[in-house]
């Protein structure tokens, strides 16, 4: 990721994506699996289905509880936004009107395989970052940009491990981490 001086109002993206060798409606069982990305994933510890929800649906809603070195541990309720399987699933981060972020994966058939994306934006809604900023409004963009750096980190992380897990399947008929 390029610096680009970006401002928390500006709402920035990260967006990473690999291809996976396997069809999209396996890359789609893990992806949409929300409960397994706690194991896929440094930050996010553990994510529950609200509602008497079991897996995701337009509107469903869950729980995911979050740990960071520099930003403490904290909990958030993500709504499914968008659900179209096997190509997207979204959510937003609170208020879906008016969330702290949005997070999307998408799928795409290719070369006999699935070309996976995450993508996310930051705000437009105040959220954990925000505090940070108040504290030192002039180091905002480099507050911005480091955060954006970790998420295109992890994002990556995560897309590696949905891969490695998918093209294990593949060959050997069932997952493991």
């Amino acid at each position: 990721m390029e610096w680009t001086g970006a401002r928390y109002a500006d709402k920035p993206t990260a967006e990473v994506s690999t291809w996976i060798a396997a069809p999209p409606a396996r890359v789609w069982t893990l992806v949409a699996d929300i409960e397994l990305m706690p194991r896929l994933s440094a930050e996010l510890q553990s994510v529950e289905w609200l509602d008497g929800g079991s897996g995701p649906a337009l509107g469903a809603r869950f729980v995911g509880r979050s740990k960071h070195d520099a930003l403490g541990e904290w909990a958030t309720t993500s709504h499914i936004v968008e659900y179209d399987p096997p190509t997207v699933l979204a959510w937003a981060v609170e208020d879906p009107q008016h969330p702290t972020a949005i997070w999307r994966f998408t799928l795409e058939p290719k070369d006999g395989g699935t070309l996976l994306g995450e993508w996310m934006q930051m705000g437009p809604a105040r959220s954990g970052l925000s505090f940070a900023i108040d504290r030192m409004p002039e180091k905002e963009q480099k507050i911005v940009f480091v955060r954006m750096r970790e998420f295109e980190t992890g994002m990556a992380a995560t897309l590696e491990a949905i891969k490695k897990l998918a093209e294990s399947t593949q060959t050997s008929g069932k997952a493991s981490l």
